[in-house]
């Protein structure tokens, strides 16, 4: 099932009826809701309006949908999602959502931290979970749909896609304050016939990069790593589709990011006999006009067909997966220590209920095995296996392969 129906003041439509556009215009703004028939009596959901009206799931009902509903969405316990619902994500209303972040919008210059007088305690705070740049980058990619994956995707995504689906999933997401869509930059697809219109909006997006007062604002741009270059100062650093504009880091901070990251430059460069890609979530300053520097970065590797992993190890798993044309969500880490007791993907085409499928690497430590173990065993007999020591056991045994 990838085609919704939806009832709506006692009328049927398909997403694809060209009546539905009338019917949610005449329900946007009321206290009428769609409701969604994957399941028996159907779901509530709500109306959004972007370029044309889209029927959104309501907070919370994701799981409420049947697994091949295109509105269907796990528990967020199954990833890292989980521990930041309702601490550092919060949806007040349909179509909002506030993130609480661990990263500023803006940076004082040249100043050092003052050293805190000695004073009285007279009360303790209680520690907030905050999101990480990673954990964002994760959000809006599971906002966006890219750890989703159904057969008709195939082909079909690339950097005029990502751009797209990245910036219509910052809508209505505030981050201190500040409307995320404000501050996020994803590059369009260049080419040598537009990079003179690409520019100038690249320019009205980043004109936020102004200094007032020894005071630095930051944004985020999210892109795919291409290369970098030493310099006399330091790195450009090269996103694809941006080979005009380079983002300019110093050579120790680049040292420090190649170590911390080093599993995923690696994965990139590994010989896997198919391409992988790195993504880079970074936030950046102006150091002057049109001239960009790195405060911060991210990195997450993605399949060949876009699709968040959490290492080279899951990438056989990705593969079966999308060539025996299976519908699956690849679970996301964001700001979980560890992974191992999340499902390494969960397939939606084996009927009424989710199969989760793991991978048992040697790898692991005591503490993950552990953890993996408990997981598989919460997931029932359903449970798909597969121990990296042995060769990997059919899908096309799990309920409802083609």
């Amino acid at each position: 099932m990838e085609r919704q129906r939806f009832a709506i003041k006692g009328c049927e439509f398909e997403e694809e009826d060209p009546q539905l556009q009338a019917a949610l215009a005449d329900a946007y703004d009321t206290l009428v809701r769609p409701r969604c028939l994957c399941v028996p009596g159907g779901i509530e959901m709500y109306v959004a309006r972007h370029s044309n009206f889209v029927v959104k799931r309501m907070p919370g009902s994701g799981s409420a949908h049947h697994p091949a509903c295109p509105s269907y969405d796990p528990e967020p316990q199954q990833s890292g999602l989980g521990e930041l619902m309702g601490e550092a994500v919060l949806e007040p209303e349909p179509g909002k959502v506030e993130l609480r972040v661990d990263f500023p919008w803006s940076r004082k210059l040249g100043r050092s931290v003052p050293r805190a007088e000695s004073r009285e305690v007279r009360e303790v705070d209680v520690p907030r979970l905050r999101m990480s740049l990673r954990a964002l980058a994760h959000f809006l990619f599971e906002r966006a749909g890219f750890n989703r994956w159904t057969p008709a995707m195939f082909g079909k995504r690339n950097q005029g896609v990502l751009c797209k689906y990245l910036m219509e999933a910052a809508v209505g997401i505030m981050v201190k304050g500040v409307p995320l869509v404000d501050r996020l930059y994803v590059p369009e697809p260049f080419s040598e016939s537009s990079k003179v219109g690409v520019a100038q909006r690249r320019h009205e997006k980043l004109a936020v990069l102004s200094l007032r007062e020894e005071e630095a604002s930051l944004a985020v741009v999210i892109g795919e790593y291409k290369a970098n270059e030493a310099t006399m100062l330091g790195r450009r650093v090269w996103i694809r589709h941006m080979p005009d504009t380079p983002l300019l880091i110093t050579s120790r901070s680049w040292d420090r990011i190649e170590r911390v990251f080093a599993p995923l430059f690696e994965a990139r460069d590994a010989d896997l006999g198919r391409p992988t890609r790195l993504i880079m979530t970074s936030l950046i300053r102006a150091r002057r006009e049109y001239t960009y520097e790195i405060d911060t970065v991210s990195l997450m590797l993605l399949s060949e067909h876009w699709i968040p992993v959490e290492g080279v190890h899951e990438l056989p798993l990705i593969d079966a997966l999308v060539a025996q044309r299976r519908h699956f969500i690849k679970p996301l880490r964001y700001d979980a220590r560890s992974v191992a007791g999340f499902p390494n993907a969960l397939l939606l085409d084996a009927g009424p209920s989710i199969i989760p499928l793991h991978i048992v690497s040697p790898f692991l430590d005591a503490k993950e095995r552990a953890a993996k173990e408990k997981a598989i065993k919460r997931g029932g007999d359903a449970t798909w296996v597969w121990s990296t020591e042995q060769p990997m056991p059919s899908l096309k045994c799990v309920a409802g392969s083609p």
